[in-house]
């Protein structure tokens, strides 16, 4: 037996927001982090460390639970900052920090011959933090990034912490769309509003931001020459294959030590829009009052006792949702079984989310 709903058995709410912390564990402020041994390996030019580091919640090695949360890699257009691939003089910078420049570009501009610009500051490299995927839901969300760095920038004079947001309270509209949707300026300030005194175009003595933010993508672009003293970028002075410093893996450091004794200052929430419609199941006096079960029926669905032909006792336990053709698309479990009989009618309101 199946009962078609009506036009007004079915209700459909408008969606609503769902805002959580993007660390494991609903974690708010990830001021404790760890890379791994196994996985930041710089021994040669093609090692994954040269390419980027991971960042965990727990030391991997010793926890077993330890899950990624973001990675951080080093980008310069012309391959400055990490060697060659090649281990050779005359292959042109072709290395590590060259591919991530080239891989980001393609992501924002879907174009390898264009570079980042942040303001009207065009800067040679440029640092990435990519949250990991599976840490954040639709999106994050917009005015909840505050991330602090040890250090100074070309910008904000004094400094002995920088204190980084976006400026979506102000800049509604973002600052532009790219491959990886809307984006957003990274300025000097919390939570979403800019520093006092300042704009996103007077961050760096009138030339720009320190970078962008891309909430759909989960990605932070981080402005390469927005940093001064002990953050600046390490680049190869004496041709392809000096020997620089790892960029990224001086940026964790400067990540996780923002706040003194190893600790840092990271947080940022991730936002999800969540669709729910309602079913109410309306189960009258004389429906459903029979079963197939066979301790209720014979082999040839004849009911085996004579005082429930008249006066059957069931529960309802299950509601099954249907299509057109009768297959079965979604099950809704009772917390717990329903008499039901012909005395008695139900009415059962179930919530789809999606």
């Amino acid at each position: 037996m199946y009962t078609r709903f009506g036009d007004n058995d079915i209700v459909t709410r408008q969606a609503q927001e769902l805002v959580t912390s993007t660390w494991t564990n609903n974690v708010n402020n990830l001021n404790v982090a760890f890379t791994s041994s196994t996985q930041a390996i710089f021994t040669t030019s093609t090692s994954s460390g040269q390419q980027y580091i991971d960042i965990y919640n727990s030391h991997p090695v010793t926890d077993s639970a330890a899950e990624i949360q973001y990675s951080i890699a080093y980008g310069h257009k012309a391959g400055s900052g990490s060697p060659d691939f090649t281990n050779d003089t005359g292959s042109f910078g072709l290395g590590a920090s060259r591919v991530t420049y080239n891989q980001y570009r393609q992501l924002h501009f879907n174009d390898d011959t264009k570079n980042f610009i942040f303001g009207t500051h065009t800067p040679d490299d440029i640092y990435v933090i990519n949250v990991n995927r599976s840490r954040y839901k639709q999106r994050l969300t917009l005015g909840s990034l505050n991330l602090h760095l040890s250090g100074s920038s070309v910008g904000v004079s004094n400094q002995s912490i920088i204190h980084l947001t976006e400026d979506s309270l102000t800049n509604t509209n973002g600052t532009g769309t790219s491959n990886l949707g809307t984006y957003y300026n990274i300025v000097s300030g919390s939570t979403g509003e800019i520093l006092t005194g300042t704009t996103a175009t007077t961050q760096l003595g009138g030339t720009g931001s320190y970078g962008h933010f891309y909430p759909e993508a989960g990605l932070i672009i981080l402005n390469g020459g927005a940093f001064a003293g002990a953050l600046t970028p390490k680049r190869n002075t004496g041709g392809p294959t000096a020997n620089v410093d790892q960029n990224h893996v001086t940026l964790f450091q400067h990540i996780s030590n923002s706040n003194g004794a190893g600790t840092g200052h990271f947080i940022v929430d991730t936002t999800e829009e969540i669709n729910s419609q309602f079913y109410f199941t309306r189960v009258r006096n004389d429906q459903y009052n029979y079963t197939n079960n066979e301790s209720f029926v014979d082999n040839n669905k004849n009911i085996r006792f004579e005082t429930m032909k008249l006066n059957p006792k069931v529960f309802i336990t299950t509601v099954g949702l249907y299509n057109d053709k009768f297959e079965l698309m979604g099950i809704a479990k009772l917390s717990q079984p329903v008499a039901k009989d012909f005395t008695k009618e139900a009415l059962i309101r179930v919530k789809l989310d999606y």
